[in-house]
């Protein structure tokens, strides 16, 4: 199974699932409910225009490390069926907050759309424009430049 690359690094095999390792000094008291409650506030102050900006962000970076475009990637360090996915998730989750994207609509829209071009250069065979990843949701995908 590969390895969670969201945990931090340094996570011994005894570890249980919420990332801390297992050594009693370093595990939080989990049945202190005023942790709890402190966390639910925290989340309940961000704005959720900022939790799914966030996303966004988060679909867009992996996309881009799958297709292998992170600085210092090789081909050979993209995974186009992984890609693929993020970027179809992606286009699903901007269709859906678009009304409430405002100023940002438009710059993520492109990003979505260099995301689109690029899977679509980086593939072997590539898709028909509106058969690419995500396009189902933003519609057929061309360059203009070209």
């Amino acid at each position: 199974m590969p390895e969670n690359t969201y945990s931090p690094s340094g996570d011994d095999a005894g570890d249980d699932l919420t990332g801390v390792p297992n050594n009693d000094s370093a595990r939080p008291d989990v049945t202190t409910s005023t942790d709890d409650d402190d966390n639910v506030r925290d989340m309940a102050d961000i704005p959720s225009i900022e939790v799914v900006t966030r996303a966004i962000i988060m679909l867009m970076s992996a996309s881009a490390e799958k297709l292998g475009l992170a600085p210092g990637a090789s081909e050979d360090d993209a995974d186009l069926d992984e890609a693929r996915k993020l970027i179809t998730a992606l286009a699903g989750l901007v269709d859906a907050a678009k009304p409430d994207l405002g100023v940002h609509a438009a710059p993520i829209r492109d990003g979505l759309k260099q995301l689109q071009l690029a899977f679509r250069d980086a593939s072997a065979y590539p898709d028909e424009p509106g058969e690419g990843p995500g396009e189902k949701y933003t519609g057929p995908v061309r360059d203009r430049r070209r």
